[in-house]
């Protein structure tokens, strides 16, 4: 039904209009009584799937990418479509409007989109009355977190502590977004040197703030697929030499290697079936880095159980998708839950761990 109704009328509208539409469409779903449980009971993944990570339950592998809803007004509905965890934002300590548009393009030949939409969000203080406000949820939130666009980068430190603190009570985990190529200067701060003091304060911060909500929420680490190798060595050397508590690779590219659509001359960063291959041996790259003792969460051009299976055979323990579920509509997580089970019986596993990293 996604395929021969709703994404023809969406795939007629400017990206970003449908975007907002489809969001507008969810938040209002997640306020209808009892749908979002009731939905939840019917795209749940089996217990072969599940998974105890950072010391807390994850039914499926699957997330779902920040920036798909940035500012968490639809967090009810995307549960219920069966994710295992949600990641929220990119949030900034000030809202933003974020770059002017158009910002935001598919690339129908391609699978793809190119987005620069600049860390466009709400600030902290309306996401966590937001997240505040939530009944509990079957599937763990992440926060993305991120700096305002006019602090300089000598003071991003100051931008990303800002956030843990406001967001510490409602945040089952933060993620560090130093990899945005849509904030000027921002992958900078992917250099080992500097990594590991912003991920040391945000680790301390979350220590001084467990004694307020006795709670202390992981801290994982975002990179680009853009790296030198030698440099993306240097910075997963850093963020686990720092202490964090995970990785994810990766975020969006600026390479326009191998595309077809004429839209590949944007400007932004490029998501979706183009980062399969890539993003896949990157996670091989870093599991083998870190000695496979640091969990990964595996994004990019995750468009099919196989591509997922890849992925958790290269390394990742969790995985998420944003870009496929764009083109492939709300039963893409299901369709990846109930196919990678079909996998494991394939191979004659009987749980999904066994397969972490055998290809790395």
């Amino acid at each position: 039904m996604y395929h021969r109704l709703a994404r023809p009328l969406l795939f007629r509208l400017d990206a970003e209009d449908a975007h907002h539409l489809t969001l507008n469409l969810l938040e209002a779903a997640s306020k209808v009584p009892g749908w979002p449980a009731l939905a939840r009971a019917v795209t749940s993944a089996g217990p072969e799937l599940g998974q105890t990570v950072f010391g807390e339950p994850f039914t499926s592998p699957i997330g779902l990418a920040a920036g798909l809803d940035k500012n968490a007004v639809a967090v009810p509905a995307f549960a219920a479509l069966g994710f295992g965890f949600l990641e929220v934002g990119t949030v900034t300590p000030r809202p933003q409007p974020g770059n002017e548009r158009p910002r935001l393009f598919r690339l129908l030949e391609d699978e793809a989109l190119i987005n620069r939409m600049g860390f466009n969000n709400g600030g902290t203080d309306a996401l966590h009355a937001r997240l505040s406000t939530l009944p509990p949820q079957p599937a763990p939130i992440w926060v993305n977190i991120g700096k305002n666009k006019d602090t300089p980068n000598e003071d991003a430190a100051a931008d990303y502590l800002k956030c843990v603190h406001a967001l510490q009570d409602v945040a089952d985990a933060f993620v560090i977004n130093v990899s945005s190529p849509n904030t000027p200067g921002l992958r900078a701060l992917q250099a080992a040197d500097g990594l590991i003091e912003l991920v040391r304060a945000v680790l301390d911060a979350t220590e001084t703030g467990r004694v307020r909500t006795l709670r202390r929420p992981p801290v994982l680490v975002k990179l680009a697929p853009d790296l030198h190798p030698a440099d993306f060595e240097a910075s997963v050397a850093a963020v686990q030499n720092a202490g964090a508590h995970g990785l994810i690779i990766s975020n969006t590219t600026l390479s326009r290697d191998g595309l077809f659509s004429g839209k590949a001359g944007e400007t932004g960063g490029l998501s979706g079936r183009p980062l399969t291959q890539k993003s896949t041996a990157l996670v091989r790259d870093a599991y083998r880095l870190t000695g496979g003792h640091l969990p990964i969460v595996g994004v990019g051009g995750i468009f099919s159980p196989a591509d997922a299976y890849a992925k958790l055979r290269a390394g990742a323990t969790l995985l998420e998708v944003y870009s496929a579920l764009i083109y492939e509509g709300p039963g893409l997580v299901r369709t990846l839950n109930k196919g990678l089970s079909d996998l494991l019986t394939r191979d004659g596993v009987t749980h999904v761990a066994e397969i972490i990293g055998v290809d790395a």
